[in-house]
């Protein structure tokens, strides 16, 4: 069974490294722009998420922990 696996690992590997064409791979280039957008959506939201925990501790310190993180 881990054979196949690693089989399996290996082929799709050295599919996507030759640029041979996969169904898998088709698919998600033409689902690009719906997960950019998606993608946007989600770093809104943690936006918003960020300014409701920032107001409700106090702000300054946890202003500065989130800020410390996106470095």
């Amino acid at each position: 069974m881990a054979i196949v696996a690693i089989a399996a690992f290996a082929w799709t590997r050295a599919q996507r490294h030759r640029g041979g064409s996969s169904s898998m791979g088709e698919g998600l280039v033409s689902r690009e722009p719906e997960l950019e957008r998606e993608i946007e959506q989600l770093r809104q939201r943690i936006a918003v998420l960020e300014r409701i925990a920032i107001e409700e501790r106090g702000g300054d310190r946890l202003a500065r922990e989130i800020e410390a993180l996106r470095d």
